[in-house]
């Protein structure tokens, strides 16, 4: 027979200690779209032959995507291929991913392909879809546009389980509402000390949170020519929306939700407003918003705008995609370019520099 002992009675109201573990594991995932030009150029390279998109980072390790036109073994013959290589091969890695094409308005495909799970190591270090897509679908299908297929790689990489601690206190402290807090009271305007008209709308905000906020603001209503405390200030040149959405930021630093769908035009109104004041990263938010809305009818004026308030960041994003292939054409024909080109002429140097550099690298 075993040893059974009892376990000693334990005095009224004594605990005995705890401890807790857990075992932990994260993921990180991320997109990555992979632009392929002149794919009627690509058209009859060669089963096996490919070509490849920059490498990109994704749970601190290096991936790409190659695009085989031809198929990338003699088994799939009349059927593009597209595989994940994984670049790092320095140590074991799991993933979960998946390639598909984009349509032209920038929508998946409804026929998506499924998702791949693999073990990607030094040799193993790439996996994919042999069969990606028939050759005879891809003329005249919504992924081609100006001879143009866009990959989208979906990567979830999933990193190495950890064993931690678990705490104990039961004790649960809410994250941070301060934000909310500084809007409120710009919303119900309890202690503002000073008033802005907007084409005759008026606000009503607190002298120091914007002095804090933005240099700008804080000449205007602390510096030697301080505006007098009494009366109404008249911002001109600004739809009242705008300015309503500035001093949200100042008092959050968020977007209100009307601001958050990133339209051009609304974003490019707040960058203004933001340079104009001095508020920085409002200024790099909206550059950064702008620089993922560029198409082929608001590149010119995004440029010109960029030029004008020196957002370098933006600017490199607007040459970069007009000096694209097959690019500089149709925005050639839209009226924002003939704009650019009467306000910043000299700024077309760099754009056919840009153009001239990728057929350089091309023909190399």
């Amino acid at each position: 027979m075993g040893d059974h002992r009892e376990f000693p009675a334990l005095a009224p109201g004594h605990c005995l200690p705890k401890t807790s573990s857990m075992s932990v594991t994260d993921s990180v995932t991320a997109v990555h779209d992979f632009r392929v030009t002149g794919y009627s150029l690509l058209d009859g390279m060669g089963v096996g032959r490919f070509v490849s998109s920059s490498t990109f980072t994704v749970g601190g390790l290096d991936w790409a995507v190659r695009f085989y036109p031809d198929g990338s073994t003699a088994n799939c013959l009349g059927n593009a291929s597209a595989f994940l290589y994984y670049c790092s091969r320095d140590k074991d890695v799991r993933a979960r991913f998946t390639l598909n094409l984009m349509e032209n308005d920038g929508r998946l495909s409804q026929v998506t392909n499924s998702y791949m799970k693999h073990t990607f190591s030094p040799a193993s270090d790439n996996w994919g879809f042999i069969k990606f897509i028939e050759k005879s679908k891809i003329q005249g299908s919504p992924f081609l546009e100006n001879d143009c297929l866009t990959i989208r790689c979906l990567l979830t990489v999933t990193k190495e389980s950890r064993t931690q601690d678990v705490e104990t206190n039961s004790i649960v402290v809410p994250p941070s509402n301060l934000h909310q807090d500084f809007g409120n009271m710009l919303h119900d305007g309890e202690g503002a000390d000073v008033t802005f008209t907007v084409c005759g709308q008026l606000f009503h905000a607190h002298r120091c949170v914007l002095a804090f906020r933005s240099p700008v603001f804080r000449a205007e209503l602390f510096g030697p020519l301080r505006e007098n405390a009494t009366e109404c200030i008249k911002i001109d040149d600004m739809e009242p929306m705008i300015f309503e959405a500035l001093l949200h930021f100042i008092y959050t630093d968020t977007l209100p939700d009307n601001c958050k769908d990133g339209k051009a035009a609304a974003m490019q109104h707040m960058l203004v407003a933001a340079d104009r004041y001095g508020v920085d990263r409002l200024r790099l938010l909206c550059e950064r918003k702008l620089s993922e809305a560029i198409d082929v009818e608001t590149v010119s004026t995004t440029l010109a705008l960029a030029e004008q308030h020196h957002c370098s960041q933006l600017r490199g994003a607007c040459i970069r995609f007009m000096a694209s292939p097959d690019m500089l054409g149709p925005v050639m024909l839209t009226d924002g370019f003939k704009h650019l080109v009467a306000s910043c002429p000299l700024i077309l140097k760099e754009v056919l520099d840009e153009v001239s550099r990728i057929w350089r690298d091309k023909s190399s």
